[in-house]
């Protein structure tokens, strides 16, 4: 059943004429996962590869759950189902926001068929602002109040290079948060 609806998510078209680049939905999921992350949107590199986190954030998200590429990639340990499917595109700043249709439209499909998920992260402010209930407003103060939902949810900030300076200035983050989320990942995934 979670096959058919991946294949049917890969060949999704929804907002086709909304994407410079065109539709190119990237998710990995099975229904023996035990993590999810679930992110922002792929990036332009994840879109061209098909291939999610295969860049300099994935390589800093890696380090974070002190996971290897091989451990990452295998969707039966591993789910990765981001906020918007398909890349939004360039912005000003960067890349432009996750489609909001994306997760409506498939995640609680998706989510329904992982009954084993122990551990989500929630990597940014889409996908914190879409999961969390009563969190505060801004990404740091959420990210600081983390044991407020852990183990189940983890809200991380994105693991983007763009992010080095957050990172600077919330030392906490390294040093109280991550070495928590690695035990528990370590710990699940050694199940």
């Amino acid at each position: 059943m979670l096959e058919n609806l991946l294949i049917k998510i890969r060949q999704c078209q929804q907002c086709e004429p909304s994407l410079a680049r065109g539709a190119n939905p990237i998710i990995q999921a099975h229904q023996d996962a035990r993590i999810l992350i679930i992110g922002q949107a792929p990036g332009l590199r994840a879109h061209d590869k098909s291939i999610p986190w295969d860049d300099p954030s994935g390589d800093r998200l890696r380090a974070w759950l002190d996971i290897d590429k091989e451990v990452f990639y295998d969707q039966r340990q591993i789910a990765i189902v981001p906020m918007g499917l398909c890349y939004p595109g360039k912005g000003k700043s960067g890349d432009l926001p996750p489609r909001k249709e994306c997760a409506p439209l498939w995640h609680q499909s998706v989510l329904g068929l992982l009954p084993n998920i122990e551990m989500t992260l929630l990597i940014g402010q889409y996908a914190q602002n879409y999961y969390l209930e009563q969190k505060p407003n801004t990404l740091t103060e959420t990210v600081k109040i983390w044991k407020n939902w852990a183990p189940h949810y983890f809200p991380l900030p994105h693991p983007s290079p763009r992010n080095t300076l957050w990172l600077k200035r919330n030392p906490w983050f390294e040093s109280d948060a991550v070495p928590y989320i690695r035990q528990y990942v370590h710990t699940i995934l050694n199940r």
